[in-house]
């Protein structure tokens, strides 16, 4: 009877209806067609995985990019007319038996279907390992826009009818995931460098390496939803410090110690506020000791004490570290003898410090193999040691890529844990960056881990880290680049997104005529004040670059307009911080985003579809930066990272202009439909749906926020924790029921993922004019049980509450 039982279960499994084999698994099904192994796998009733390999071939995978375990999940089979279709609750996944297409649907809405002929395995002999090249193609609507790929420098929002070669560079960050304004998302589980194409015949990945096509669909409804569905599959966002949400000053490089300290007590002398400070590379000395972890300069002969006095101003300080190792250091000696280190050219080429490099004297530095957990203990080791241990606060992970310079194809054949690095080199910031963070989290939990780094890849947002968009050039060309790039970036799931506030390469700036200094240059000036307008509506505000310094105190005195520029935009920084940080909770608990294109707030209003010079900052604010001249000519500053070192800037700016940035200009905006708009700094109530023409001034930048919106601003403040939230501001925006949630816990450690946080939900009933304060939720250590918050109203009017935490109900 036994014999008789299993034989039945096997034949369950296996189902032949009008010449249609499968196998039914616990997951979805497997399949032949075409010549191809076809698995269909349930992960979520809202998120599947095709995997596609040549037939009589084997595939396995353990992903580096999806945390998610496959859950058991309710779905039913059936067939007809050679179409398998599997249905969950969410999804429908049909399978054509005969040419082995996938097609993807939702509420009976066809979301995605595979090309005809679309797969495609090309032999490829990856270094003695005998795979493949893969290609899967797709057919979308012709007018359906796509959004994500990572962050690129093209200026484009709407992904359709581009061609990208994805791989990790200086100002490339390759993500192999895009999501459609049909609310559905796509990832490509493949590290190998891949190129994206789509025309008008169809939209594909094709990778140099693979064993097989491995990707997920997953459906979202909305493009929240997608980026939920994102993280859901490759790892949810912790939370950062709320001192990270500050401003933070740096420059390519402070070249002392006393040089650093000094300038954080120059911004509490001219009462500006700062919270962080960032020591570049070189600290360690030579480039022979390149990345030594260790301060070896002897300009920064004691260390702790530089961490101790920026601490005892109230700011915290991250420092450099990067992927690759100078050969007198000791972590390359203990990793080149145990084979752990790539012979591929890197940064810096020499070990002299002199620029352009002196090639006779080459440098050594070499990267090392982040794939290898040993090599990664090894990286912490002396990172912990060196750096960690004497209170630094974070990491400025630089070069992530990591840097490759002058590539050859036999540098792919270098050897990792993992394979070859052909095969996982755009996994590499994934690897590296998830490193730093896995060892952090099993150090201390006291401190959350804090990660700036230059390079991204899918699930990165699960390792505590903000990514920056590399080594800019200093241009309006540039500045308008950013928006679209970061918004892109955004849409693949990783959050914490910035740039370089004024562009890195500024020396086209420096000319004789303003005595060698970019920042007496009207060009520059107006260029930086739009930047770091911009950057205030960033999830980092951080001012960096090289040839031209970026503290304000470079850019005049209180009292001129440049100088008060910066000091406005920076302080109105510090009061949304209850706004900014209560936003942070809303990305790691319900999935959202800090920036966020137009489209996702206002999917119905097509012509926010494409429009990439304006975004929602949370989901209240709308920014729209000034991106173009209005006080200068446009210079077109034309550099890359080899012209920028070697200062070739553009020549044809040494005219000497007198600016009057006094006068006032204007800028077009559209607002939205679907909603009417409050003028940020006027309170005017406008109507959305159409572009308007605003009036600006050089110290300002136009926001808009959404009515029915509610947000609070915080205290006047020099640092982020310098003064409790205990006299809250509180702004209602009157026109739609609105809600909003204050979230506070201790603002720089881990209990809050065991529940010490306290949330306070608003509430806006439009009927009947009355707000309501909800009953607080929640509790941790130093919370304030007792507070004042001060509702205003457009028209002017206030009231005070006073709020124990109990309920509490006002009309007005």
């Amino acid at each position: 009877m036994k014999i008789i039982y299993s034989l039945c279960t096997v034949l369950l499994f296996c189902i032949h209806s009008n010449g249609q084999n499968f196998q039914k698994t616990t997951q979805g099904i497997k399949t032949t067609a075409n010549g191809n192994s076809i698995e269909i796998q349930f992960y979520s009733p809202a998120i599947v995985r095709v995997i596609k390999f040549p037939a009589g071939k084997t595939f396995s995978k353990e992903s580096l990019s999806v945390v998610l375990k496959s859950a058991k999940t309710g779905f039913s089979v059936k067939t007809a007319d050679n179409i398998i279709v599997l249905e969950s609750d969410q999804l429908t996944v049909s399978v054509n038996t005969v040419s082995g297409n996938v097609a993807f649907a939702a509420s009976k809405k066809e979301l995605l279907k595979e090309k005809p002929e679309g797969t495609k395995f090309e032999p490829f002999d990856d270094t003695g390992v005998k795979t493949f090249t893969v290609t899967q193609s797709f057919i979308l609507d012709k007018d359906e826009p796509i959004y994500g790929l990572g962050q690129h420098q093209r200026g484009d929002l709407n992904q359709r009818n581009q061609k990208y070669h994805l791989e990790q560079g200086n100002v490339e960050d390759a993500v192999t995931f895009f999501q459609s304004i049909k609310g559905y998302g796509l990832y490509w589980d493949n590290y190998s460098p891949t190129e994206f194409t789509d025309d008008a015949s169809e939209t594909s990945f094709k990778s140099i390496v693979g064993d097989g096509v491995d990707y997920y669909f997953m459906y979202g409804g909305n493009a929240d939803g997608v980026i939920g569905k994102m993280r859901e599959l490759t790892g949810k966002v912790p939370m950062f410090p709320l001192w990270t949400y500050g401003f933070w000053q740096s420059k390519e490089r402070y070249k002392s110690q006393n040089e650093l300290v000094d300038v954080v007590k120059k911004y509490r002398e001219l009462l500006v506020p700062i919270d962080g400070i960032i020591q570049d590379w070189q600290y360690w000395g030579n480039n022979y000791l390149w990345n030594a972890m260790d301060f070896l300069n002897p300009d920064f002969s004691n260390p702790k004490k530089m961490v101790d006095d920026v601490h005892n101003l109230n700011a915290h300080m991250i420092i450099s570290i990067w992927s690759s190792f100078g050969p007198l250091t000791k972590p390359y000696k203990e990793m080149d003898q145990k084979g752990m280190l790539f012979n591929i050219k890197t940064w810096p080429e020499s070990g002299s410090e002199i620029w352009p490099p002196n090639m006779d004297y080459p440098s050594g530095v070499r990267v090392y193999d982040a794939y290898n957990p040993e090599a990664r203990d090894i990286y912490w080791k002396y990172a912990n040691k060196g750096l960690l241990s004497i209170g630094i606060d974070g990491w400025w992970m630089d070069s992530t890529e990591p840097d490759h310079l002058q590539i050859k194809p036999e540098d792919y054949d270098t050897k990792t844990y993992l394979g070859s690095f052909r095969k996982v080199r755009n996994a590499y910031p994934l690897m590296t960056v998830g490193g730093v963070y896995d060892h952090q989290r099993k150090t201390t939990a006291d401190k959350r881990v804090f990660i700036l780094t230059r390079s991204a890849f899918a699930g990165q947002q699960r390792y505590g880290a903000n990514t920056w968009s590399g080594d800019t050039g200093s241009s309006w060309e540039t500045l308008r680049n950013q928006i679209p790039a970061g918004l892109n970036f955004t849409l693949t799931g990783i959050p914490h997104w910035n740039s370089d506030i004024g562009g890195f390469f500024a020396g086209a700036y420096i000319q004789a005529w303003n005595e060698g200094s970019g920042t007496k240059n009207p060009l520059y000036q107006e260029l930086y004040v739009r930047w770091i307008q911009f950057g205030a509506f960033n999830a980092m505000m951080r001012s960096h670059g090289t040839d031209v310094p970026r503290e304000i105190y470079n850019f005049g005195k209180k009292g001129e307009p440049i100088y008060d520029a910066i000091d406005k935009i920076i302080n109105l920084r510090y009061t949304l911080l209850p706004y900014i940080y209560s936003t942070s909770w809303e990305v790691t608990s319900k999935q959202s985003s800090f920036m966020r294109a137009l489209f996702m707030d206002f999917p119905a209003d097509k012509k926010g579809w494409d429009i990439k010079d304006e975004f929602m900052f949370g989901k209240s604010i709308l920014a729209a930066p000034i991106v173009e001249a209005q006080y200068t000519p446009e210079k077109i500053v034309k550099v890359n990272e080899a012209t920028g070192w070697d200062k070739q800037g553009d020549k044809k700016n040494t005219e000497k202009i007198t600016v009057d940035f006094t006068t006032k200009k204007s800028r077009n905006v559209y607002l939205p439909a679907g909603t009417n708009w409050y003028d940020f700094w006027t309170n005017e109530k406008i109507k959305g749906g159409q572009e308007i023409i605003r009036k600006t001034t050089i110290d300002m930048i136009p926001l808009y926020v959404k009515e029915g919106a509610i947000i609070p601003f915080g205290p006047k403040v020099q640092f982020a924790a310098e003064k409790k939230w205990d006299n809250l501001e509180i702004k209602v925006y009157p026109g739609k029921d609105g809600s909003f949630v204050l979230y506070e816990d201790e603002f720089d450690n881990y209990n809050y993922e065991k529940g010490a946080y306290s949330e306070i939900e608003f509430l806006w009933n439009e009927t009947s004019k009355r707000l309501t304060i909800s009953n607080r939720k929640g509790q941790y250590n130093g919370m304030l049980t007792s507070r004042k918050f001060t509702i205003v109203m457009p028209n002017g009017s206030e009231k005070v509450i006073n709020y124990n935490g109990k309920k509490v109900e006002e009309e007005f």
